[in-house]
Protein backbone atom coordinates (compact mmCIF):
# COMPACT_ATOMS: atom_id res chain seq x y z
CA UNK A 1 0.00 0.00 0.00
CA UNK A 2 1.07 3.45 -0.93
CA UNK A 3 0.70 4.40 2.88
CA UNK A 4 1.84 2.23 6.20
CA UNK A 5 -1.60 2.03 7.74
CA UNK A 6 -0.28 0.06 11.12
CA UNK A 7 -0.56 1.59 14.32
CA UNK A 8 3.40 1.94 15.55
CA UNK A 9 1.80 -0.13 18.89
CA UNK A 10 0.35 -2.82 16.55
CA UNK A 11 2.82 -5.38 17.26
CA UNK A 12 2.72 -4.86 21.45
CA UNK A 13 -0.82 -6.38 21.20
CA UNK A 14 -0.40 -9.61 22.37
CA UNK A 15 -2.71 -11.85 24.75
CA UNK A 16 -1.04 -15.37 25.62
CA UNK A 17 -3.96 -16.72 27.50
CA UNK A 18 -5.95 -16.87 23.97
CA UNK A 19 -3.21 -17.34 21.47
CA UNK A 20 -2.20 -20.50 22.69
CA UNK A 21 -6.09 -21.72 21.86
CA UNK A 22 -5.03 -21.35 18.43
CA UNK A 23 -2.43 -24.66 18.63
CA UNK A 24 -4.72 -26.25 21.10
CA UNK A 25 -7.40 -26.29 18.55
CA UNK A 26 -5.02 -28.05 15.84
CA UNK A 27 -4.16 -30.62 18.34
CA UNK A 28 -8.12 -31.02 18.84
CA UNK A 29 -8.37 -31.74 15.72
CA UNK A 30 -6.05 -34.44 15.92
CA UNK A 31 -7.70 -36.46 18.01
CA UNK A 32 -6.57 -35.83 21.38
CA UNK A 33 -8.74 -33.91 23.88
CA UNK A 34 -8.66 -30.60 25.87
CA UNK A 35 -8.62 -29.72 28.68
CA UNK A 36 -9.19 -25.81 29.23
CA UNK A 37 -6.77 -24.13 31.73
CA UNK A 38 -5.77 -21.20 30.22
CA UNK A 39 -8.89 -18.45 30.74
CA UNK A 40 -10.88 -17.47 33.78
CA UNK A 41 -14.49 -18.31 32.50
CA UNK A 42 -16.63 -19.92 35.12
CA UNK A 43 -19.65 -21.01 32.88
CA UNK A 44 -17.35 -22.75 30.80
CA UNK A 45 -15.58 -25.08 34.05
CA UNK A 46 -19.26 -25.86 35.01
CA UNK A 47 -20.30 -23.28 37.01
CA UNK A 48 -24.05 -22.46 37.63
CA UNK A 49 -25.67 -19.11 38.40
CA UNK A 50 -28.54 -19.71 41.48
CA UNK A 51 -31.77 -19.96 39.92
CA UNK A 52 -32.97 -16.59 42.01
CA UNK A 53 -30.11 -14.67 39.78
CA UNK A 54 -31.55 -15.97 36.57
CA UNK A 55 -34.93 -15.50 37.99
CA UNK A 56 -33.97 -11.58 37.90
CA UNK A 57 -32.84 -12.02 34.27
CA UNK A 58 -35.46 -13.57 32.77
CA UNK A 59 -38.43 -11.09 34.12
CA UNK A 60 -35.49 -8.26 32.60
CA UNK A 61 -35.87 -9.67 29.75
CA UNK A 62 -39.36 -9.35 29.58
CA UNK A 63 -39.67 -5.42 30.12
CA UNK A 64 -39.26 -3.51 26.90
CA UNK A 65 -36.48 -1.22 28.63
CA UNK A 66 -33.89 -4.15 28.42
CA UNK A 67 -33.68 -3.80 24.53
CA UNK A 68 -33.55 0.19 24.52
CA UNK A 69 -30.35 2.63 24.29
CA UNK A 70 -29.09 3.80 27.73
CA UNK A 71 -27.70 6.99 29.00
CA UNK A 72 -23.58 6.97 27.71
CA UNK A 73 -22.31 6.98 31.01
CA UNK A 74 -24.71 4.26 31.98
CA UNK A 75 -28.04 3.21 33.37
CA UNK A 76 -28.49 6.12 36.38
CA UNK A 77 -30.16 4.18 38.69
CA UNK A 78 -27.34 1.61 38.35
CA UNK A 79 -25.25 4.06 38.50
CA UNK A 80 -26.71 5.43 42.11
CA UNK A 81 -26.64 2.23 43.13
CA UNK A 82 -23.13 1.85 42.79
CA UNK A 83 -22.29 4.82 44.16
CA UNK A 84 -23.89 3.99 47.64
CA UNK A 85 -22.09 1.03 47.93
CA UNK A 86 -19.18 3.06 47.31
CA UNK A 87 -19.61 5.73 50.09
CA UNK A 88 -21.08 2.62 52.34
CA UNK A 89 -17.49 1.64 52.37
CA UNK A 90 -15.92 4.68 53.67
CA UNK A 91 -13.25 6.75 52.65
CA UNK A 92 -13.48 8.92 49.88
CA UNK A 93 -17.32 9.51 48.58
CA UNK A 94 -18.61 9.79 44.96
CA UNK A 95 -21.76 10.73 43.20
CA UNK A 96 -23.58 8.68 40.59
CA UNK A 97 -21.58 11.09 37.76
CA UNK A 98 -18.45 9.50 39.29
CA UNK A 99 -19.57 6.16 38.05
CA UNK A 100 -19.27 5.16 34.17
CA UNK A 101 -19.68 1.64 32.28
CA UNK A 102 -18.55 -0.02 29.84
CA UNK A 103 -18.72 -3.22 27.41
CA UNK A 104 -16.79 -4.96 30.00
CA UNK A 105 -13.09 -3.92 31.59
CA UNK A 106 -11.46 -4.83 28.13
CA UNK A 107 -13.62 -2.57 26.44
CA UNK A 108 -12.74 0.22 29.58
CA UNK A 109 -8.91 -0.79 29.26
CA UNK A 110 -8.82 0.03 25.77
CA UNK A 111 -10.07 3.58 25.98
CA UNK A 112 -7.81 4.24 29.64
CA UNK A 113 -5.06 3.32 27.55
CA UNK A 114 -6.13 4.12 24.34
CA UNK A 115 -7.27 8.02 25.13
CA UNK A 116 -3.75 8.59 26.97
CA UNK A 117 -1.23 10.95 25.47
CA UNK A 118 1.41 8.69 24.30
CA UNK A 119 4.36 9.82 26.03
CA UNK A 120 2.03 9.40 29.49
CA UNK A 121 3.35 5.98 30.39
CA UNK A 122 1.70 3.29 33.24
CA UNK A 123 3.85 1.16 35.26
CA UNK A 124 1.92 -1.57 35.99
CA UNK A 125 3.16 -5.17 37.73
CA UNK A 126 5.32 -8.03 36.59
CA UNK A 127 3.63 -10.63 36.60
CA UNK A 128 0.85 -8.37 34.46
CA UNK A 129 -2.66 -9.36 33.38
CA UNK A 130 -1.94 -9.34 29.38
CA UNK A 131 -5.30 -7.06 28.86
CA UNK A 132 -3.29 -4.09 30.86
CA UNK A 133 0.00 -4.88 29.72
CA UNK A 134 -0.65 -4.89 25.57
CA UNK A 135 -2.71 -2.25 26.12
CA UNK A 136 -0.41 -0.05 27.59
CA UNK A 137 2.28 -1.28 25.42
CA UNK A 138 0.22 -0.54 22.30
CA UNK A 139 -0.75 2.70 23.30
CA UNK A 140 2.85 3.66 23.87
CA UNK A 141 4.23 1.79 21.28
CA UNK A 142 7.24 0.88 23.62
CA UNK A 143 7.84 -2.40 26.09
CA UNK A 144 5.18 -2.02 28.93
CA UNK A 145 7.23 -0.54 32.20
CA UNK A 146 6.44 -3.09 35.24
CA UNK A 147 7.46 -3.06 38.93
CA UNK A 148 8.19 -6.61 40.41
CA UNK A 149 6.06 -8.65 42.40
CA UNK A 150 7.70 -10.70 44.78
CA UNK A 151 7.18 -14.43 44.88
CA UNK A 152 9.87 -15.05 47.75
CA UNK A 153 6.79 -12.04 49.90
CA UNK A 154 4.01 -14.08 48.89
CA UNK A 155 3.79 -11.91 45.21
CA UNK A 156 3.55 -8.35 47.13
CA UNK A 157 5.16 -5.54 44.80
CA UNK A 158 8.48 -4.35 45.57
CA UNK A 159 7.68 -1.07 46.43
CA UNK A 160 11.40 0.19 46.64
CA UNK A 161 11.56 -0.85 42.94
CA UNK A 162 8.43 0.94 42.70
CA UNK A 163 9.46 4.13 43.87
CA UNK A 164 12.48 3.89 42.01
CA UNK A 165 11.13 3.42 38.48
CA UNK A 166 8.30 6.31 39.20
CA UNK A 167 10.59 9.06 40.98
CA UNK A 168 13.43 8.64 37.88
CA UNK A 169 11.09 7.98 34.81
CA UNK A 170 9.00 11.17 34.70
CA UNK A 171 7.23 9.87 31.34
CA UNK A 172 5.44 7.51 34.39
CA UNK A 173 1.86 9.59 34.44
CA UNK A 174 -0.05 6.70 36.24
CA UNK A 175 0.12 3.57 38.69
CA UNK A 176 -1.54 0.25 38.08
CA UNK A 177 -2.07 -2.49 40.29
CA UNK A 178 -4.78 -5.70 40.39
CA UNK A 179 -5.99 -6.06 44.09
CA UNK A 180 -6.88 -9.11 44.04
CA UNK A 181 -4.15 -10.14 41.36
CA UNK A 182 -4.14 -12.28 38.25
CA UNK A 183 -1.88 -14.04 37.45
CA UNK A 184 -0.15 -14.82 41.32
CA UNK A 185 -3.96 -14.52 43.53
CA UNK A 186 -1.87 -12.30 45.80
CA UNK A 187 -3.85 -9.83 48.05
CA UNK A 188 -2.50 -6.70 49.16
CA UNK A 189 -3.16 -5.46 53.07
CA UNK A 190 -3.99 -1.89 53.51
CA UNK A 191 -0.52 -0.60 54.49
CA UNK A 192 0.45 -1.75 51.15
CA UNK A 193 -1.94 0.11 49.36
CA UNK A 194 -1.30 2.96 51.56
CA UNK A 195 2.27 3.03 50.61
CA UNK A 196 1.19 3.10 46.99
CA UNK A 197 -1.27 5.74 47.40
CA UNK A 198 1.59 7.90 48.94
CA UNK A 199 3.66 7.23 46.08
CA UNK A 200 1.41 8.14 43.47
CA UNK A 201 0.73 11.25 45.72
CA UNK A 202 4.58 12.33 46.26
CA UNK A 203 5.25 12.08 42.10
CA UNK A 204 1.58 13.93 41.04
CA UNK A 205 0.74 10.64 39.13
CA UNK A 206 -2.70 8.89 38.80
CA UNK A 207 -4.02 5.64 39.80
CA UNK A 208 -5.74 2.55 38.39
CA UNK A 209 -6.53 -0.04 40.52
CA UNK A 210 -8.58 -3.35 39.00
CA UNK A 211 -10.81 -4.64 41.54
CA UNK A 212 -12.49 -7.03 39.61
CA UNK A 213 -11.68 -9.93 41.99
CA UNK A 214 -12.73 -7.37 44.51
CA UNK A 215 -15.55 -9.98 46.20
CA UNK A 216 -12.91 -13.26 45.78
CA UNK A 217 -11.34 -13.07 48.98
CA UNK A 218 -10.23 -15.91 51.39
CA UNK A 219 -7.65 -17.30 53.30
CA UNK A 220 -7.63 -14.86 56.11
CA UNK A 221 -6.88 -12.43 53.53
CA UNK A 222 -7.42 -8.47 54.51
CA UNK A 223 -7.22 -5.37 52.12
CA UNK A 224 -9.15 -2.50 51.00
CA UNK A 225 -10.85 -0.62 48.37
CA UNK A 226 -9.10 2.08 46.66
CA UNK A 227 -11.52 3.97 47.87
CA UNK A 228 -10.88 3.63 51.47
CA UNK A 229 -6.92 4.59 50.93
CA UNK A 230 -7.03 7.32 47.67
CA UNK A 231 -7.20 10.14 50.02
CA UNK A 232 -6.98 13.35 47.58
CA UNK A 233 -5.21 11.51 44.84
CA UNK A 234 -6.75 11.00 41.30
CA UNK A 235 -7.85 7.45 40.29
CA UNK A 236 -10.07 5.15 39.26
CA UNK A 237 -10.93 1.28 40.49
CA UNK A 238 -12.28 -1.26 37.40
CA UNK A 239 -15.22 -3.30 38.69
CA UNK A 240 -17.90 -5.65 37.05
CA UNK A 241 -19.94 -8.77 36.90
CA UNK A 242 -17.79 -11.12 35.17
CA UNK A 243 -16.14 -12.96 37.53
CA UNK A 244 -18.71 -12.37 40.59
CA UNK A 245 -22.17 -13.25 39.38
CA UNK A 246 -20.72 -14.69 37.32
CA UNK A 247 -22.11 -13.69 33.67
CA UNK A 248 -19.10 -13.06 32.01
CA UNK A 249 -20.53 -13.13 28.52
CA UNK A 250 -22.45 -10.42 29.91
CA UNK A 251 -19.83 -7.62 29.11
CA UNK A 252 -20.80 -5.08 31.91
CA UNK A 253 -17.81 -3.32 33.75
CA UNK A 254 -17.55 0.47 35.23
CA UNK A 255 -15.34 2.45 36.64
CA UNK A 256 -15.32 4.08 39.49
CA UNK A 257 -13.63 7.92 39.16
CA UNK A 258 -12.38 9.64 42.33
CA UNK A 259 -10.76 13.09 43.21
CA UNK A 260 -11.81 13.87 38.87
CA UNK A 261 -13.26 17.49 40.76
CA UNK A 262 -9.95 18.14 42.63
CA UNK A 263 -7.84 17.99 39.21
CA UNK A 264 -8.66 19.53 36.24
CA UNK A 265 -6.67 17.45 33.73
CA UNK A 266 -7.77 14.07 34.88
CA UNK A 267 -11.63 15.98 35.00
CA UNK A 268 -10.66 16.44 31.31
CA UNK A 269 -8.90 13.54 30.48
CA UNK A 270 -12.13 11.09 32.23
CA UNK A 271 -14.63 13.54 29.69
CA UNK A 272 -12.23 11.94 26.92
CA UNK A 273 -13.72 8.82 28.05
CA UNK A 274 -17.16 9.47 28.48
CA UNK A 275 -16.75 11.29 24.48
CA UNK A 276 -15.07 8.20 23.19
CA UNK A 277 -18.27 6.19 25.25
CA UNK A 278 -20.57 8.44 23.38
CA UNK A 279 -19.47 7.74 19.74
CA UNK A 280 -20.85 4.20 20.25
CA UNK A 281 -23.84 5.66 22.16
CA UNK A 282 -23.93 3.27 24.96
CA UNK A 283 -22.80 0.00 26.58
CA UNK A 284 -25.59 -3.01 27.19
CA UNK A 285 -28.49 -2.55 28.69
CA UNK A 286 -29.76 -5.23 30.12
CA UNK A 287 -26.47 -6.20 32.63
CA UNK A 288 -26.69 -3.03 33.71
CA UNK A 289 -30.17 -3.23 35.14
CA UNK A 290 -29.62 -6.43 36.63
CA UNK A 291 -27.60 -4.70 39.01
CA UNK A 292 -29.41 -3.37 41.91
CA UNK A 293 -31.68 -6.16 41.92
CA UNK A 294 -28.87 -8.67 42.14
CA UNK A 295 -26.97 -7.11 44.23
CA UNK A 296 -29.68 -5.55 46.40
CA UNK A 297 -30.88 -8.67 46.74
CA UNK A 298 -30.57 -10.14 50.37
CA UNK A 299 -29.37 -13.59 49.07
CA UNK A 300 -26.37 -11.75 47.48
CA UNK A 301 -24.02 -11.71 50.66
CA UNK A 302 -24.62 -15.56 50.75
CA UNK A 303 -24.17 -15.89 47.35
CA UNK A 304 -20.29 -14.09 47.52
CA UNK A 305 -19.59 -15.95 50.82
CA UNK A 306 -20.34 -19.22 49.50
CA UNK A 307 -18.21 -18.67 46.59
CA UNK A 308 -15.74 -17.81 48.73
CA UNK A 309 -15.41 -20.74 50.22
CA UNK A 310 -15.68 -22.77 47.39
CA UNK A 311 -12.17 -21.18 46.10
CA UNK A 312 -10.52 -21.27 49.76
CA UNK A 313 -11.13 -24.90 49.58
CA UNK A 314 -9.72 -25.67 45.98
CA UNK A 315 -6.77 -23.25 46.07
CA UNK A 316 -5.71 -24.88 49.78
CA UNK A 317 -6.15 -28.24 47.56
CA UNK A 318 -3.79 -27.18 44.33
CA UNK A 319 -1.25 -25.49 46.77
CA UNK A 320 -1.08 -29.10 48.91
CA UNK A 321 -0.48 -30.66 45.47
CA UNK A 322 1.55 -28.49 44.15
CA UNK A 323 3.79 -27.96 46.74
CA UNK A 324 4.72 -32.52 46.69
CA UNK A 325 6.30 -31.57 43.49
CA UNK A 326 10.06 -30.86 43.00
CA UNK A 327 11.38 -28.27 40.76
CA UNK A 328 8.53 -25.56 41.44
CA UNK A 329 7.26 -23.04 43.77
CA UNK A 330 3.74 -22.33 45.05
CA UNK A 331 2.55 -19.30 46.88
CA UNK A 332 -0.90 -20.36 48.38
CA UNK A 333 -3.26 -17.41 46.50
CA UNK A 334 -5.64 -15.31 48.56
CA UNK A 335 -8.00 -14.18 46.50
CA UNK A 336 -9.34 -14.48 42.95
CA UNK A 337 -9.44 -17.50 41.22
CA UNK A 338 -5.93 -18.49 40.13
CA UNK A 339 -2.47 -19.98 40.98
CA UNK A 340 0.63 -19.48 39.64
CA UNK A 341 3.16 -22.66 39.47
CA UNK A 342 6.87 -21.48 39.48
CA UNK A 343 9.99 -22.93 38.19
CA UNK A 344 12.75 -22.74 40.19
CA UNK A 345 16.07 -21.54 38.59
CA UNK A 346 17.91 -23.48 36.70
CA UNK A 347 15.41 -26.07 36.11
CA UNK A 348 14.42 -26.06 32.72
CA UNK A 349 16.78 -26.19 29.68
CA UNK A 350 15.65 -26.44 25.76
CA UNK A 351 16.31 -30.47 25.81
CA UNK A 352 13.75 -31.50 27.81
CA UNK A 353 10.51 -32.89 26.36
CA UNK A 354 7.65 -34.77 26.82
CA UNK A 355 6.25 -37.60 25.37
CA UNK A 356 3.55 -36.48 22.73
CA UNK A 357 0.37 -37.98 22.63
CA UNK A 358 0.73 -38.79 18.91
CA UNK A 359 3.39 -38.48 16.55
CA UNK A 360 1.29 -36.15 14.24
CA UNK A 361 1.11 -33.90 17.67
CA UNK A 362 4.59 -34.63 18.26
CA UNK A 363 5.54 -32.78 14.75
CA UNK A 364 3.13 -30.10 15.53
CA UNK A 365 4.39 -28.94 18.82
CA UNK A 366 8.10 -29.22 17.48
CA UNK A 367 7.22 -26.70 14.56
CA UNK A 368 6.64 -24.41 17.11
CA UNK A 369 9.41 -24.62 19.33
CA UNK A 370 11.17 -22.08 17.97
CA UNK A 371 12.44 -18.99 19.58
CA UNK A 372 10.12 -19.02 22.62
CA UNK A 373 10.77 -18.54 26.45
CA UNK A 374 11.53 -22.19 28.56
CA UNK A 375 8.11 -22.49 30.20
CA UNK A 376 6.47 -21.41 27.04
CA UNK A 377 8.17 -24.84 25.70
CA UNK A 378 7.03 -26.62 28.86
CA UNK A 379 3.48 -25.70 28.31
CA UNK A 380 3.28 -26.82 24.38
CA UNK A 381 4.98 -30.05 25.60
CA UNK A 382 2.10 -30.14 28.36
CA UNK A 383 -0.35 -29.58 25.54
CA UNK A 384 1.14 -32.25 23.33
CA UNK A 385 1.20 -35.02 25.65
CA UNK A 386 -1.57 -34.67 27.85
CA UNK A 387 -4.25 -32.06 26.21
CA UNK A 388 -3.98 -29.56 29.34
CA UNK A 389 -3.98 -25.94 28.40
CA UNK A 390 -2.19 -23.78 30.58
CA UNK A 391 -0.58 -20.18 30.01
CA UNK A 392 2.90 -19.55 30.91
CA UNK A 393 4.20 -16.97 33.13
CA UNK A 394 6.52 -15.29 30.41
CA UNK A 395 3.18 -14.43 28.23
CA UNK A 396 1.98 -11.82 31.35
CA UNK A 397 5.05 -9.70 30.76
CA UNK A 398 7.66 -11.67 33.47
CA UNK A 399 11.21 -12.72 32.71
CA UNK A 400 10.21 -15.37 35.42
CA UNK A 401 9.59 -18.96 34.47
CA UNK A 402 6.18 -20.99 35.10
CA UNK A 403 2.83 -20.75 34.43
CA UNK A 404 -1.09 -20.38 35.82
CA UNK A 405 -3.71 -22.39 36.43
CA UNK A 406 -7.48 -21.54 37.39
CA UNK A 407 -9.40 -22.86 40.32
CA UNK A 408 -12.91 -23.08 38.28
CA UNK A 409 -13.66 -26.99 37.23
CA UNK A 410 -16.54 -27.30 39.22
CA UNK A 411 -16.01 -31.40 39.03
CA UNK A 412 -13.99 -32.28 42.17
CA UNK A 413 -13.08 -35.73 40.41
CA UNK A 414 -11.70 -33.54 37.22
CA UNK A 415 -10.12 -30.74 39.17
CA UNK A 416 -7.89 -32.62 41.17
CA UNK A 417 -6.81 -35.38 38.75
CA UNK A 418 -5.87 -32.15 36.03
CA UNK A 419 -3.70 -31.31 39.03
CA UNK A 420 -1.95 -34.54 39.78
CA UNK A 421 -1.61 -34.99 36.08
CA UNK A 422 0.39 -31.75 35.19
CA UNK A 423 2.19 -32.43 38.79
CA UNK A 424 3.54 -35.82 37.07
CA UNK A 425 4.30 -33.75 33.73
CA UNK A 426 6.16 -31.82 35.40
CA UNK A 427 8.46 -34.30 37.14
CA UNK A 428 8.64 -35.90 33.82
CA UNK A 429 9.93 -33.05 32.03
CA UNK A 430 12.56 -32.22 34.35
CA UNK A 431 14.43 -35.52 34.33
CA UNK A 432 13.87 -35.65 30.55
CA UNK A 433 17.16 -34.45 30.04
Amino acid sequence: MRRSILHDGSGQLTYEIREIVAIAHKIQELGLDITWENIGDPINKGEKLPAWIKDIVVDLVSQDQSYAYNATEGDPEARQFLADLVNKRGGRQITANDIIFFNGLGDAVGKIFGYLKREARIIGPSPAYSTHSSAEAAHSGYKHLTYELDADNNWMPDLEDLENKVKYNDSIAGLLLINPDNPTGAVYPRDVLERMVEIARENRIFIICDEIYANIIYNGAETAALSEVIGDVPGMALRGISKEYPWPGGRCGWIEVFNQEKYPAFKKYIQCLVNAKMLEVSSTSLPQLSIPRVMGDERYQDHLEQRRRKFEKRTNEAYEIFSDFEGVKVVRPQGAFYMTILFEDGVLNENQYLEPARPEIGKLIQENLGDITLDKRFVYNLLGSTGICVVPLSGFCSDKYGFRITMLEADDQVRNQTWYRIGEAIKKYIHSA
